[in-house]
């Protein structure tokens, strides 16, 4: 059994480096929007059952078939209004199943990287050679449906085991969302040297607020802006990180999307916000901080 996970060292929020955003910015801020796609009947995995019913589970699958088929399009819409472009965490079927999405994606110049094939098939189990044949299936499928590199990536249900994140950076992955344990960019020790962990959240996930605490949606407003304040007054010492992660057959209904928009003015009312990618939050920070940083944190105590 492991007793950590061995892909970073413990480095304290204060005294580290100074982080800097393009032009000034204090906080980075950037949208996750999950595009996922469910099998009905997926193949079982010992580790974890995809359905919480019986499958077929046409409940469940309908539940988040309604995200592809009505809440992408207003979630979409809505942060088009507030120029917010999305880092799609995607199950790269959808590239096949929904070929409408991707274009709309692309129209919109929103990042798409890899969570996987289905959001139904996990890691657990599975071998570095079975892991590394999806993520170079994934890259196919994302350049020939977008024409676009992929460098992000999100393990399916973060079902990622202990040798993910090597083969990641072996496979030239450029940034995780694996880990959740900063609110900064932070390198992430591989086989292959330094992997880039971004900051992913489950605190102001939809998921957990909605689905698993339901959360009424004038307080995930609340929420949402609560944790953008804090980590915008903490920017103004040194830059900071916001991932909103979202899941279209959530935010994306019509009762919960004006208190989405709330928070997306909300933010974007603000000066000293960069409107950033996933990819472009990992190459600045990998150009201008990553150095630094790993040095910083060698030089700690053991």
């Amino acid at each position: 059994m492991l007793s950590e996970p061995g892909h970073y060292d413990y480095a304290p929020y204060a005294g580290r480096p100074r982080i800097t955003w393009p032009n000034g910015a204090r906080i980075a801020f950037w949208v996750v929007p999950n595009i996922e796609h469910y099998e009905l009947e997926p193949p079982p995995n010992a580790r974890r059952m995809p359905w919480t019913r019986p499958i077929p589970d046409v409940l469940g699958y309908s539940h988040r078939d309604y995200g592809n088929r009505v809440g992408f399009w207003r979630m979409a819409e809505a942060m088009a209004r507030h120029g917010v472009r999305g880092s799609v965490s995607l199950s790269c079927a959808v590239c096949d199943h929904y070929p409408e999405i991707i274009e709309r994606c692309c129209e919109l110049e929103w990042e798409l990287f890899s969570h996987g094939t289905y959001n139904t098939r996990y890691f657990y189990g599975m071998s570095e050679d079975q892991q590394r044949e999806v993520i170079r299936e994934n890259r196919e499928t994302i350049l020939r449906a977008s024409g676009q590199s992929l460098d992000g990536w999100l393990t399916p249900a973060l079902s990622n085991d202990e040798t993910t994140q090597h083969i990641l950076a072996e496979e030239g992955i450029l940034y995780t969302l694996d880990m959740l344990h900063d609110d900064q960019p932070m390198p992430v020790k591989t086989r292959a040297g330094a992997l880039i962990s971004i900051p992913y959240s489950l605190e102001v996930n939809d998921v957990p607020l909605f689905g698993m605490r339901n959360t009424p949606p004038a307080r995930y407003a609340e929420i949402c802006k609560a944790q953008f304040d804090q980590l915008y007054a903490e920017g103004a010492e040194s830059g900071t990180v916001l991932c909103m992660p979202v899941h279209p057959y959530l935010v994306g209904t019509p009762q919960r999307l004006a208190a989405f928009e709330e928070v997306l003015a909300h933010v974007t009312g603000h000066e000293g916000v960069w409107l950033a990618t996933g990819r472009e939050i990992a190459t600045w920070w990998k150009q201008h901080h990553l150095a630094e940083v790993q040095a910083w944190i060698e030089g700690l105590p053991a």
